[in-house]
């Protein structure tokens, strides 16, 4: 696949958005479940935690879960040969977007998350567009349109928040979540260019222990005062391991076989996971105003990644 058709998420064989083949599909699904998890389990960890000291264990759990995987297949000087790639993606992909998320958590339910999570093709496809010149199509234009729009309807709209959460604090929540939905998107298309070639668990491994670098400091300054619980501890361990150290091994795979654009489609099917364990185990309340705005980002996100095209429009 070419760079092109990375960036819009175009290939002559028309496979399944995220995959490249039907083997990779059970793994895109997985991928959706495990990362809608990943929602759940930061804002258990952000309450007690905070959300720096949330984010740096989290990229440091993973980093003690992959880094032994790397070294005993003797792939550990790949990650000295790669380390400032590594570094720099590490954090645009892990620490920048794991800190935003843990703080919007603290402020709006873990489905409003994913709902605005959903814009990490929309604004991939941006970015490509920056940075490899691509042409965007009128149709492609109309969708980043409607995306931003279903994010600022999110945002300033009634989206069913209420308290402290629909003030000022749930405001500057959603913007976190879009922000970090924006450095998603960098570090995909930054993974693609210049890891392309980097076996998928050294990528995974060399990203966290950047990030770990990277947030450390910052996460013992702000250490909580009160010790956190045994629930914490065990959501932070989970969300390190299985929604990080195990989903970013799927992730960076399903990049090397079918491009940044496509592998970030997996972002349509975490809300649905995302919602579901909110509702079954957090009690949270999905309104249909969250809905509606859902519907609006996920159909401008698949207008501008050309999953949807507009007769006319191009």
């Amino acid at each position: 696949m070419s760079a092109s058709e990375a960036a819009t998420g175009t290939s002559a064989t028309g496979a399944v958005p995220g995959t490249s083949s039907p083997r990779a599909f059970p793994e895109f699904i997985a991928l959706a479940a495990i990362w809608g998890a990943s929602f759940l389990f930061m804002k258990v960890g952000a309450a007690q935690f905070g959300p720096l000291p949330t984010a740096a264990l989290r990229v440091g759990i993973a980093t003690l879960f992959l880094l032994p995987l790397v070294l005993l297949r003797g792939q550990g000087a790949l990650l000295l040969l790669h380390w400032r790639a590594l570094f720099g993606i590490g954090l645009i992909n892990s620490g920048i977007p794991f800190v935003l998320f843990s703080f919007a958590l603290l402020w709006i339910p873990t489905s409003l998350t994913a709902i605005i999570n959903a814009t990490v093709p929309m604004f991939g496809a941006l970015v490509a567009w920056i940075w490899f010149g691509e042409r965007l199509t009128r149709a492609q234009s109309l969708g980043l349109l409607l995306g931003f729009i279903g994010v600022a309807l999110l945002a300033f709209g009634r989206s069913g928040l209420s308290g402290p959460a629909g003030g000022t604090s749930g405001i500057l929540a959603v913007l976190a979540c879009a922000l970090a939905c924006v450095s998603y998107g960098i570090a995909a298309n930054a993974s693609k260019h210049w890891l392309h070639s980097v076996p998928a668990l050294v990528s995974a491994a060399g990203s966290q222990i950047g990030a770990t670098i990277a947030l450390t400091v910052p996460a013992l300054v702000l250490w909580p005062a009160t010790p956190p619980d045994l629930k914490a501890w065990g959501a932070l361990v989970a969300v390190g391991v299985l929604c990080t150290g195990i989903a970013y091994i799927l992730f960076f795979r399903l990049i090397a076989r079918a491009g940044a654009t496509r592998a970030l489609t997996v972002t349509y099917m975490i809300p649905l996971f995302a919602v579901a364990y909110g509702v079954a185990l957090l009690g949270e309340q999905v309104t249909w105003w969250m809905v509606g705005c859902g519907v609006v980002i996920v159909l401008g996100t698949a207008l501008a990644t050309g999953r949807l095209r507009l007769r006319g429009l191009g």
